[in-house]
């Protein structure tokens, strides 16, 4: 990989990061609250539709996906997706790939295999390593994002895992983790809202073994997740609180904060803005 610091993506500090693609309005709206980015998650299509309607109605947002997935989205259709948004509004767009679920994928083989043989294609089809990122949770995919991509997008972790990613990776690899937020301050309220988003991925098998390596035990991730898992995986209570739970993730060494809320999107992250040290 050539010089990884000049490489990194430049998102800023906090991002949003959403189950589907919000509209160009609400997206302006992002912006103007100071977010760098907007992630799209969901498993969207292999032709990235709605990403030019949202550059369009915004100037300087980056929209990333949050991930494309690489049994569903083929990688010479998401290439060609790529440059054509590339084309249209250069440096603003980030595509996140990742492999899924062994549970929910048929024909499901060596993950890390797939993962490779995706990049590979990707490479082929000259989609630059400095404009993808991957999901990863563990060692061995987290060091191929190292090798093959500007970084790692890691998904439903703690600052935790941050500090030991940064280790891992290095200090010029890029590294926004994903975390949850409900602007609630009873934590019974908080923690059934949680409950709701993070009780599927209790039966995968990659996301158990993240938290097993992160110290949680056996009780902690059995469905439907102990008080602590979920306080852990969902920073709740009042914006102050939540805006101190996000800070711990760049004290730990991320780049960026991907923001998912759970919850009236933009009326949380307007009362985060402030707390989080956003333009308001």
């Amino acid at each position: 990989m050539t010089d990884a610091v000049a490489l990194k993506p430049e998102l800023g500090r906090y991002g949003v990061w959403t189950s589907g693609a919000v509209t160009p309005e609400e997206a302006a709206e992002i912006e103007k609250l100071g977010y760098g980015a907007l992630w799209v998650g969901g498993s969207p299509k292999a032709d990235l539709a709605f990403v030019e309607p949202i550059l369009e109605a915004t100037e300087t947002l980056q929209v990333a996906t949050g991930i494309v997935n690489v049994w569903t989205a083929p990688a010479e259709e998401v290439a060609e997706s790529y440059h054509r948004i590339e084309k249209a509004f250069p440096g603003r767009f980030l595509l996140g790939i990742g492999i899924g679920h062994p549970e929910h994928t048929q024909e499901y083989r060596k993950p890390y295999d797939v993962l490779v043989e995706y990049l590979d294609a990707l490479d082929e089809a000259k989609v630059p390593t400095s404009r993808r990122v991957l999901a990863a949770l563990g060692p061995k995919v987290l060091k191929l994002a190292a090798e093959r991509s500007a970084g790692a997008h890691p998904y439903l972790t703690t600052p935790e895992h941050t500090g030991t990613a940064r280790e891992l990776l290095g200090a010029t690899v890029f590294l926004a983790p994903e975390h949850k937020v409900v602007l609630s301050t009873d934590p019974d309220e908080a923690r059934r809202i949680g409950r709701e988003r993070v009780e599927f991925y209790l039966g995968l098998s990659n996301y158990v073994n993240n938290w097993k390596r992160l110290g949680f035990t056996e009780k902690d991730v059995a469905k439907p997740g102990s008080d602590r898992l979920i306080d852990a995986v969902v920073a709740h209570g009042t914006p102050d609180d939540i805006a101190r739970r996000l800070n711990q993730h760049l004290e730990a060494g991320a780049d960026h904060v991907a923001i998912q809320v759970l919850g009236d999107l933009l009326p949380t992250l307007t009362e985060l803005a402030g707390p989080l040290g956003l333009k308001s």
